[in-house]
């Protein structure tokens, strides 16, 4: 499968430039920002974070284009600021330096082989969803982008995929924004609906009575202990079975187990999207022989 698309040659390291105090925009947020050790760490690897969004309908691009510019960008600093290198100081620590984003710069519509397409579309995501991981970002730019493939699978109208760095925000926090910044078709102006914050009925840090200790409160209190001492044991144990696994050991023989001679260990790797059947998952725990711990019944 082949796919292009017009994006820049990407540059592999953050600008390198001198950066004077911090400043403050005109929206109260900070001009530069120094990046946090979580995402220096993330920046030295180079992770990326992938979203697959399947959508009900084919892809609207000029809605999309003003719902990244109108919520995305303003929601969160980071989208709108590229990762310099502070020649100010000795050690060069990377920081965010807000800039203007060009919301076309980060949209990329693919052109995909219309044969492959047709004969498998979940696989031509697939493979394109595959090739984003081989792709380096441009650090001229901020390190997010939108990729629309306005084809029907068999589990959506179209498809829209999210390549973003991953010193930007972890999977939960854009997870959470995209949520926010999704408007209802029916009312733009209605508020995403979010779970309904906890009632309190007291004081926070109010501490109830305590009744007088009976007998079976001393019989509770040993039971605790004891739970204690079994927990305590079995921690041994699993931590001397690891060590033993380590040294000399080996691991059980499963259905999952490659064969010691094959040689997909040398073969590039990616992620696939299924739709499994309970039923199937089931069949496979019965296959497996595994134990089932839970009290409650799997159906």
């Amino acid at each position: 499968m082949e796919a292009t698309a017009d994006l820049a040659t990407p540059s592999s390291r953050p600008l390198s430039v001198r950066v004077s105090a911090e400043t403050e925009c005109a929206d109260n947020s900070m001009a530069e920002e120094p990046m946090s050790p979580t995402g220096r760490g993330m920046e030295e690897m180079g992770i990326c974070i992938v979203f697959v969004m399947g959508l009900g309908t084919p892809v609207n691009l000029p809605v999309f284009r003003a719902g990244i510019e109108t919520e995305l960008i303003a929601r969160l600093p980071r989208l709108r600021s590229i990762l310099v290198m502070d020649e100010s100081t000795n050690d060069g620590k990377p920081r965010w330096v807000q800039t203007t984003v060009n919301v076309d710069d980060h949209i990329v519509v693919p052109t995909l082989d219309p044969a492959a397409v047709a004969s498998d579309p979940e696989k031509a995501v697939e493979d394109y969803v595959a090739s984003l991981s081989l792709l380096s970002m441009d650090r001229r730019r901020p390190l997010w982008e939108f990729h629309f493939l306005n084809f029907p699978t068999s589990e959506a109208a179209s498809t829209v995929v999210l390549r973003l760095h991953h010193s930007i925000g972890d999977g939960m926090c854009i997870t959470t924004l995209l949520v926010a910044s999704s408007l209802s078709a029916a009312d733009p102006a209605r508020v995403p609906a979010m779970p309904p914050a906890p009632k309190r009925t007291g004081p926070i840090y109010q501490v109830p009575p305590r009744p007088p200790l009976s007998s079976g409160d001393y019989l509770a209190l040993l039971a605790w202990v004891w739970s204690y001492f079994v927990l305590a044991w079995h921690t041994l144990v699993d931590m001397a079975l690891i060590i033993a696994t380590v040294m000399f050991l080996s691991d059980p023989q499963t259905l999952f187990m490659r064969a010691p001679d094959s040689k997909e260990s040398l073969h590039r790797k990616r992620f696939v999207h299924r739709s499994l059947s309970f039923d199937d998952v089931k069949l496979i725990k019965t296959a497996m022989n595994c134990v089932r711990k839970a009290t409650q019944p799997l159906s």
